[in-house]
């Protein structure tokens, strides 16, 4: 229909066992082109079996997913999974780690570098594509991984708490930059974190994952303009966010 706006990502009643047992049951979201979505909840409530379901590494028992109107239920490889360990490859370098979604696609190693040297300097990666991830730091080797997560996606992609193992300053420098590149690139993020401060200085909405099995408990709008730095992270509007959270959780 003319004029009607589909989602970028779209969860139709997801619901997944195993052994008998529900995980998660009955979850609907949908996330718009260029949002960052965080999914927080309490350790067991089923993040992973969303994600796993959400990509297409496991099919859900019931529901949908669909990718920008495709039906992707099921069908990995269309939706990008970035877990929380950067998973870089310690024999290749970093341009051949970037590229290896290219080259899976049916690319030759040549034709995927080529494809991917061009986003090194957008992503804080210029000078690196020669080096062994040992060569990096932290934060750059997490670079790395969201840079290769990147172009394995269709513009949609789920990351498992990435920048957890990162030190403060780092996190919060990471922090300001992928949120500029999410702009630039109008990427889609789903992003699990346990970290609410993480998740308000980030998001355009916060959902609450809880029960057993898992349900979307809550959803809460965080409503204040991005970029969010030091001075909203200090604010009265900023703990009161914190605090709608936490008793979210606690409910």
């Amino acid at each position: 229909m003319s004029g009607v706006t589909v989602p970028a990502l779209w969860a139709e009643g997801v619901t997944k066992s195993y052994g008998g047992r529900t995980i998660i049951q009955d979850i609907s979201l949908s996330l718009e082109k260029g949002e960052l979505v965080c999914l927080l909840g309490v350790s067991g409530a089923g993040k992973t079996t969303l994600f796993h379901s959400l990509s297409g590494l496991e099919r859900p028992d019931s529901g949908r997913v669909l990718l920008e109107g495709e039906d992707v239920t099921g069908h990995p490889g269309k939706i990008s999974y970035m877990l929380q360990k950067d998973l870089l490859l310690p024999h290749k370098r970093v341009a051949d780690n970037v590229a290896l979604p290219l080259v899976i696609q049916g690319k030759s190693a040549r034709e995927a570098r080529a494809e991917a040297l061009p986003y090194f300097k957008q992503f804080g990666l210029e000078g690196t594509e020669g080096k062994y991830p040992a060569q990096l730091s932290g934060g750059m080797r997490q670079r790395a991984a969201l840079l290769r997560t990147f172009l394995g996606s269709r513009g949609v992609v789920l990351l498992d708490e990435p920048f957890s193992a990162l030190d403060a300053l780092t996190k919060r420098e990471i922090h300001k930059w992928y949120l500029g590149v999410m702009e630039q690139l109008r990427l889609t993020t789903l992003f699990v974190t346990h970290d609410i401060d993480e998740a308000v200085l980030l998001s355009d909405r916060v959902c609450i994952l809880a029960g057993q099995p898992g349900r979307i408990a809550a959803e809460l709008p965080i409503r204040s303009q991005r970029p969010r730095g030091m001075e909203f992270a200090l604010s009265e509007e900023f703990l009161a966010y914190k605090k709608e959270i936490l008793n979210l959780l606690e409910a």
